[in-house]
């Protein structure tokens, strides 16, 4: 799956686009968990503010 997201944003219309990978606290278990998404490259600020 890594693959196609790598080539996708390589692509002339995936320039506008970050992959963003956001480690979460698991509210089970207490554990890590990393959270991963493709989203427009002007939203990432606002992304990594939000909880």
């Amino acid at each position: 799956m890594a693959k196609k997201v790598v080539a996708t944003l390589k692509t002339q219309t995936g320039k506008g686009y970050a992959k963003v990978i956001r480690m979460v606290r698991s509210p089970k278990t207490n554990a890590y968990m990393f959270k991963e998404e493709v989203i427009p490259s002007d939203e990432v600020q606002e992304y990594l503010k939000k909880k």
